[in-house]
């Protein structure tokens, strides 16, 4: 499997999300070529601030290995992360992060902050953005506007 396809399973749970109500998206670990963690966004119906798909993804994992750090594990999420989750990735030792749609509101791989480049911190990530951007995107555009035309009508 490839970026691609880890991005579309990725994708699948960012749907499940939305089925859910939950904002759009999901992220899965990977390590050695297999999934060991995933996650969809799940603050709302947990009440959990901290319940991001990245978050949950990561539970999953070190669940699944055993360990809370998930050294030699890629991380794939549908949106760029925000700073919580970039923190857990750090803390958690993720070797890199793909994601797909930038965030200009809350993204710290870049769009608002880069902290993959703080080179104060102790751990860092190799990070590539922007794989299957549009369809990320798309999902999360069209998520948004559904909701304001409910709120309209």
């Amino acid at each position: 499997m490839n970026d691609e396809d880890f991005m579309r399973a990725a994708l699948e749970l960012a749907r499940q999300a939305a089925q859910a109500g939950e904002v759009p998206v999901g992220a899965v670990v990977v390590k050695d070529g297999e999934i060991v963690g995933r996650g969809s966004n799940a603050p709302i119906s947990r009440h959990d601030p901290s319940a991001h798909a990245e978050m949950v993804a990561l539970r999953d994992a070190a669940q699944r290995v055993g360990n809370y750090r998930l050294v030699g594990c890629e991380l794939y999420v549908t949106l760029e992360p925000c700073l919580m989750c970039v923190g857990a990735m750090f803390h958690a030792r993720i070797a890199r992060v793909v994601y797909g749609a930038r965030d200009p509101k809350t993204g710290a791989a870049g769009s608002v902050l880069n902290l993959f480049a703080e080179t104060r911190l102790n751990h860092h990530a190799e990070v590539e953005g922007g794989v299957l951007a549009d369809e990320c995107g798309k999902l999360l555009s069209d998520f948004f506007a559904a909701r304001r035309a409910l709120q309209r009508s």
